[in-house]
């Protein structure tokens, strides 16, 4: 009998069954090992976890009785099913099972279960891979049939499209020869489409557009560009010429090989008609076919550019005088006829010239010049557009129209000025000319064309610096001439501009007239002069001058009679200057407003006498005072005591006088002006000398 040796482990005993601590240690192990060898998808817990049983599998065979190593076959078929099939997966699975059973279990007996596991293993994965053949093969087989019928299907919607098509389609080699056409195609064309043997594609494009077809076509065959779009003329029947869309691309083989090209041919010869209609539309005027505005400022721009240094271009802007005349007394219809006139006799003009005629807007019209040596000066061109418009249009039998125009013109302005400069400065200068009167057009002035737009800059800032305080409310005395006191104030406005310095009350006027402001200013300047004077001596007047646009204002009578309300001034102590000219305007709205002014108690003056024609106002109208005109006072300070003119005052005075009203002096700036005025009559005075 053996007795068993205390330092001897008893999990090692030879021909004993491993321990579980063994065991557990051994799968361990062949998990590490294994799990290096292919992808699986576990964790290396949940493998050892598998691996323990298949060890404790491996064990039971080679301890069984009887023997049976075919029981091993399963664990390995059980290590494919946990895919554990990588190329080194089976070796190492027997490397460490070998050397850990055959320690302590018979190495025959070891041999032949790894000998059926590797059978099992073998077998296993033989089927694995048998069956992952037949799933491939399925697959393929499926994807083959579905490619099969795609194919078909994009065979027949092709098929359908091409045939159905509204649009033209066309089937070519890659040279441009017709290999198909559609029927569409066939009628835009007016051929059959079994009459296109031997034709190509460029042989039915314009000659001249032919070569650029086939340059696009050969990127689109490069691959320079994904798909082709382009508009060419195509030739139909008799050569008859059409504007058409081409929309190209090009048919691969499977391996990706140019065969053929498809191209789709869409009729744009009525949408080309269209859009040509449109465009001369939008750039020439519908009533008299001449290109407006925008049309004009392009060719101005080119002209500009590509002028001759020598001889340069010249602008025309003309405004028809009296145009409202014809068309409030004969109707808008007549008015247009004379419009259709006014452009034929234009285009008449220049018709020997590299010259446009445009219709700007409204009334007014554009000649654009394009000089040579032979082009006629200015003022030649001028005449000849006045003789032109100068004749008559009958409307009908009995009534004749004609037409004159003020004329700006811009005579050879600088190369680098913008079109729309251009235009802006032709269409000052016009207003110049309008405002002239007598001068029926006029030369673009570059330097009075910088002042007039100084002006302008200043006139349209004038509402901002209002609201800001810029521009105030000062009084000027009037001063009895006899001894000097002061009798009254005037109330003027004053534009404290900080980069102007002070611009004077005439200027105030000026600029505010030019921008819709004076009649809101001159309320406000009314307002702010009567609350000024209220609480001043009751025996100052005040005076407060208006234009001829104040004086005729409907809304003039309300505004005083609520000012003086507000302010609490007496009627008395307000005076209202009326400007001559308004009071013999045959409206007779200013002469009315003085009326009833006089009716409220409100004292009048008439501005400027003397000028013309105004003495009947003395004997028809309730007025207080006349202001000699400016003239007269010019006049006398720049030839002193002359003979004539003391006689002419004096007449002038002395009617005045005798219609009851007292005259007023402007503009005096000496003592010596004083003493003149005084002699000769006048009551009272204003100017500098009175205010120094």
């Amino acid at each position: 009998m053996t007795v068993p040796n205390p330092q001897e482990d008893a999990s090692s005993t030879p021909g004993g069954a491993p321990s579980a601590r063994r065991r557990a240690t051994l799968a361990r192990k062949w998990a590490y090992l294994i799990g290096a060898t292919a992808y699986l998808p576990y964790t290396h817990k949940e493998l050892e976890e598998h691996l323990r049983e298949l060890v404790d599998q491996v064990i039971e065979v080679i301890r069984g009785r009887p023997f049976e190593p075919s029981g091993a076959t399963r664990v390995g078929a059980r290590l494919v099913e946990l895919r554990c099939v990588g190329p080194d997966s089976l070796r190492r699975t027997l490397e460490v099972l070998g050397k850990a059973l055959a320690r302590d279990q018979p190495a025959d007996r070891v041999v032949l279960a790894l000998g059926a596991l590797t059978t099992g293993y073998s077998e296993a994965q033989r089927e694995m891979f048998q069956q992952q053949q037949k799933e491939l093969n399925r697959t393929l087989l499926d994807v083959e049939r579905e490619a099969r019928r795609r194919q078909l299907m994009t065979q027949a919607q092709f098929e359908e499209i091409f045939v159905g098509s509204a649009s033209g389609v066309a089937v070519t080699d890659l040279d441009g020869g017709l290999v198909r056409i559609n029927a569409a195609l066939g009628k835009t064309l007016n051929r059959a489409p079994a009459d296109i043997a031997g034709v190509s594609l460029f042989d039915l494009i314009h000659p001249e557009d032919a070569e650029g077809l086939r340059q696009a076509y050969r990127e689109l065959l490069d691959g320079k560009i994904a798909r082709l779009r382009i508009g060419r003329r195509m030739l139909a029947e008799n050569d008859e010429t059409m504007w058409v869309s081409l929309t190209g691309g090009v048919i691969r083989d499977a391996t990706g090989k140019a065969e053929q090209f498809v191209t789709i041919v869409d009729d744009d010869t009525d949408v080309n008609l269209l859009q040509r209609r449109l465009s001369h539309q939008a750039l020439h005027d519908a009533l008299t076919g001449l290109p407006n505005r925008q049309f004009f400022s392009t060719r101005l721009e080119k002209a500009l550019r590509l002028a001759d240094p020598a001889t340069g271009i010249t602008v025309f802007h003309l405004d028809l005088d009296g145009f409202s005349v014809v068309t409030d007394g004969l109707g808008p219809g007549s008015g247009d006829r004379l419009l259709r006139s006014v452009a034929a006799a234009l285009k008449l003009v220049v018709q020997d010239e590299n010259a446009i005629v445009a219709r700007l807007g409204g009334d007014e019209f554009g000649i654009l010049i394009e000089n040579t040596e032979r082009t006629p000066d200015v003022g030649t061109t001028i005449r000849r557009i006045n003789q032109e418009l100068a004749e008559p249009v009958y409307l009908d039998e009995n009534t004749g129209v004609a037409a004159s125009a003020s004329i700006g013109v811009a005579d050879r302005p600088p190369r680098d000025m913008a079109p729309s400069e251009l235009l802006r400065a032709t269409d000052m200068t016009l207003r110049r000319a309008q405002r002239n009167g007598h001068r029926q057009w006029q030369l673009f002035d570059p330097e009075q064309d910088r002042r007039d737009r100084h002006r302008f800059s200043l006139a349209a800032s004038m509402a901002g610096a209002w609201e800001l305080g810029e521009i105030d409310v000062v009084h000027r005395p009037v001063v009895r001439l006899e001894d000097r006191t002061t009798t009254g104030v005037e109330a003027l406005l004053r534009w404290n501009h900080p980069a102007e310095g002070v611009l004077a009350h005439e200027d105030c006027v000026d600029l505010a007239g030019r921008t819709g402001l004076l009649l809101p200013l001159g309320e406000w300047l009314l307002q702010v002069a009567c609350a000024k004077v209220r609480d001043e001596p009751a025996a100052k007047v005040l005076a407060v001058g208006l234009t001829a646009d104040q004086a005729a204002d409907p809304d003039l009578v309300g505004t005083v009679r609520q000012t003086l309300g507000e302010t609490e001034l007496s009627p008395a102590r307000l005076r209202i200057g009326f400007p001559a000219r308004a009071l013999l305007s045959e409206r007779g709205e200013a002469a009315d407003n003085l009326r009833v002014l006089a009716e409220i108690g409100v004292y009048s003056e008439i501005l400027d006498f003397g000028a013309a024609g105004d003495v009947e106002c003395l004997g028809e109208l309730p007025v207080r005072t006349v202001r000699l005109a400016r003239r007269l006072v010019d006049r006398q300070r720049q030839e002193g005591n002359r003979l004539l003119l003391t006689r002419s005052v004096a007449n002038l005075v002395e009617l005045a006088h005798l219609a009851g009203a007292t005259v007023l002096v402007d503009g005096i700036h000496t003592a010596e002006q004083a003493d003149w005025w005084r002699h000769t009559g006048a009551d009272a005075g204003l100017g500098p000398y009175f205010t120094t």
